[in-house]
C-alpha cells in the first residue's frame, strides 16, 4: 500500500509519500498549505494518513475519516486551537485534491491513551472532569510510539521487556515513560503548556500565576498568548532557537547561561518522575529536533541521571548522526538517538486501519 503522509504543523506542511516497505517516493514541505502544488509530481497514492494533535477521548487508534468523523475533529479543534484547524484544513485540501483515495485521520494523543487513571486525573472538581473532559490527554505520540519500536529494533528487544524514557525534545517538547511498550506517564497534560521548559511555551508553572494576572488586569488571551508564544526559551533569553542560546552561553552571556541551567532543571526533574513512574530504566532515548542534533543537552542529562546508571560515550555522542547508540562502555542504561520519523508510524498507522479493507478501485 502506498500511502501519502500530511503532517501538518501550526504554520508549516509536510508531505510523504510512502511505498510499501517504507521507502520515501517524494517528499516535500510548504510554508502555507498549497496541497495542490505539493502533491501535484508524486505518484498516485493508495491511502492517505493525515497527523491530527488531538484526538480526545473519542479517538485512540487511527480510524478512517468519513463526514461523521470530520464532524467531531471540527468539534475537538477547540482542545488545540494552534495544530487542530491546520491539520482540519489539511485534510480538506488534500481530499479534495484526491476525493476517490481513503483518508485516515491518525493521532498523538492516542498514544497515550494506555494511561492509568492515576497518571491521567487531575485533582479537581468531578464536576469540571466529567463536564469538560479535563485529563492528560498527552501529545508527541505519534514520534514516540516510533521512537519505542525503533529503539527495540536498535537493542535487538521486545520493547515490551523495556522500561524506557523517551525525551521528544524540539520546540514543543515532553518526555514520556514507557513500560511493557506503552506510555505510562508523559509531562504534557490537558493541552502542550504542561511539563517541560520548550522554545515559546512556559511548561508547567503555579497556576496561581494566569489567575493572579488576570485578576491584576491582564487579559485572559494575553496571558495565554504569552504562556504559549513569549514564554519558555524565549521568555528567558530572548531566542527560542536552542542552537542561538547555546552560541551565546558559549561567549558567557549570563542571560543564557540562566536559561540553559533551567531549561535542564525542568528537564532532569520531569526524567526523573518518569522513572520513577517506571520503577527504574533499561533506556533513555533522545528524539525531535533538539534531541537528535544537540549532544550537550543529551550529555548533561545522561550526567544528571547518571545516579540511575546512565552514561554516554563522547565521541559516540559527539558524532551521533541519525540512529545511534551512544552508551557509554559499561553503563547499565542504553542510551540511543533515534531519528523522528513521525511519516513511518502514520504510514503504519494508516495500514493497520485499513488492512482489512479492501481499496476503492480508483486507489489501486
Amino acid at each position: 500500500m502506498r500511502v501519502l503522509t500530511v503532517n501538518p504543523g501550526s504554520s508549516s506542511l509536510k508531505v510523504s509519500l510512502l511505498d510499501a516497505g517504507d521507502t520515501v517516493l517524494a517528499e516535500d514541505s510548504g510554508g502555507g498549505h498549497e496541497m495542490a502544488g505539493l502533491v501535484a509530481d508524486m505518484p498516485r497514492p493508495d491511502a492517505i494518513g493525515v497527523r491530527f494533535v488531538h484526538g480526545g477521548t473519542d479517538f485512540t487508534e487511527p480510524v478512517r475519516v468519513d463526514g461523521k468523523v470530520a464532524g467531531r475533529l471540527r468539534e475537538l479543534a477547540d482542545l488545540a486551537p494552534l495544530h487542530q484547524p491546520a491539520s482540519l484544513h489539511a485534510l480538506d485540501e488534500i481530499t479534495g485534491v484526491l476525493p476517490d483515495v481513503p483518508a485516515v485521520a491518525c493521532f498523538d494523543t492516542a498514544f497515550h491513551a494506555t494511561l492509568p487513571e492515576a497518571a491521567a486525573t487531575y485533582a479537581i472538581p468531578l464536576e469540571w472532569r466529567e463536564r469538560y473532559g479535563l485529563r492528560r490527554y498527552g501529545f508527541h505520540g505519534l514520534s514516540f510510539s516510533y521512537a519505542v519500536r525503533r529503539a527495540g529494533q536498535m537493542l535487538g528487544a521486545d520493547p515490551a521487556a523495556l522500561r524506557m524514557v523517551v525525551c521528544h525534545l524540539g520546540a514543543g517538547a515532553s518526555l514520556c515513560a514507557v513500560s511493557q511498550g506503552r506510555s505510562v506517564d508523559t509531562t504534557m497534560g490537558f493541552t502542550p503548556l504542561e511539563g517541560l521548559v520548550m522554545a515559546s511555551r512556559a511548561g508547567s508553572i503555579d497556576p496561581g500565576i494566569p489567575l493572579w494576572l488576570i485578576k491584576h488586569g491582564i487579559r485572559a488571551s494575553e496571558v495565554g498568548n504569552a504562556l504559549e508564544r513569549d514564554s519558555g526559551l524565549r521568555g528567558l533569553a530572548g531566542t527560542g532557537d536552542m542552537r542561538r542560546v547555546r552560541e551565546r552561553a558559549a561567549g558567557g552571556d549570563a542571560t543564557a547561561l540562566a536559561a540553559l541551567d533551567v531549561y535542564h532543571h525542568r528537564l532532569r526533574a520531569c526524567a526523573a518522575a518518569m522513572t520513577a513512574s517506571l520503577g527504574g530504566l533499561d533506556a533513555l532515548v533522545f528524539t525531535g529536533g533538539i534531541g537528535e542534533h544537540d549532544p550537550a543537552v543529551r550529555a548533561r542529562l545522561a550526567e544528571d541521571l547518571s545516579y540511575l546508571g546512565t552514561s554516554v560515550d563522547p565521541d559516540r555522542n559527539a558524532g551521533a548522526d541519525g540512529d545511534t547508540e551512544i552508551t557509554a562502555g559499561g553503563a547499565a542504561v542504553r542510551t540511543l538517538v533515534v531519528a523522528a520519523r513521525e511519516d513511518l508510524e502514520i504510514a503504519e498507522g494508516v495500514r493497520r486501519c485499513l488492512g482489512k479493507e479492501p481499496l476503492p478501485d480508483a486507489a489501486r
